[in-house]
């Protein structure tokens, strides 16, 4: 059994790795940049799992300040990542079916106004593994989001530690639950993963017409 975990080197990466029972490939800056197709397309072999994890902040909280450079560099991180990933496993790197896990965030099923693109590329991922979900399902492919709170990783600056307190969790704790999130069979869940506690979001119905 072999998993593809991009953002390799993060704190969560390497805590996936770690708790992965069998062999990982690790991808990270600045030898692998999950935002370049050509990137994805130069991977060899199969593999049974992936866990797409790689993503940033910018901590831009006015968007009147967002650069060119900034948002193109979010979007590629936080989103094309996990885009181009799930369709290379899809197409190469899983012909016999498997799991992947996208790590997007609470950010992305709430509000964070301190990064509101860091906001808008997790409700991507989300949205992205409801909407694709169904028919990676046909191929045997299981595609579900991980949505950690507050983790002890360098993502989260100082003055945000201050805030949180004791709700910052360990990597290993989100590393557990993106294995439990692997081993599901079920797909298109979003996991919400807060100190001690890991389950699954129950979205809201949308209003019909009256």
């Amino acid at each position: 059994m072999t998993a593809l975990i991009t953002g390799g080197r993060g704190g969560i990466g390497r805590a996936m790795a770690e708790a992965y029972d069998g062999e990982v490939v690790l991808l990270d800056l600045p030898e692998f940049d999950v935002g370049s197709v050509d990137a994805w397309e130069s991977l060899e072999g199969e593999f049974d799992a992936a866990f797409l994890n790689a993503g940033i902040g910018i901590g831009v909280e006015d968007v009147a300040d967002l650069t060119d450079d900034d948002y193109g560099r979010i979007v590629r991180a936080n989103f094309d990542g996990v885009v181009y990933g799930t369709r290379e496993c899809a197409r190469r790197l899983m012909p016999n079916g498997g799991s992947i896990v996208a790590t997007a965030s609470l950010a992305g099923l709430t509000g964070m106004p301190l990064d509101p693109l860091y906001t808008a590329t997790k409700h991507a991922v989300v949205g992205f593994v409801r909407g694709a979900a169904p028919a990676l399902a046909r191929r045997g492919i299981r595609l579900n989001a991980l949505c950690p709170g507050f983790t002890d990783t360098a993502i989260v600056v100082d003055e945000l530690r201050d805030q949180v307190g004791e709700l910052l969790m360990e990597p290993s704790f989100v590393a557990d639950a993106a294995m439990q999130a692997l081993r599901s069979d079920e797909v298109g869940q979003a996991w919400i993963v807060q100190p001690n506690r890991v389950l699954q979001f129950r979205f809201p119905n949308i209003p019909g017409p009256r």
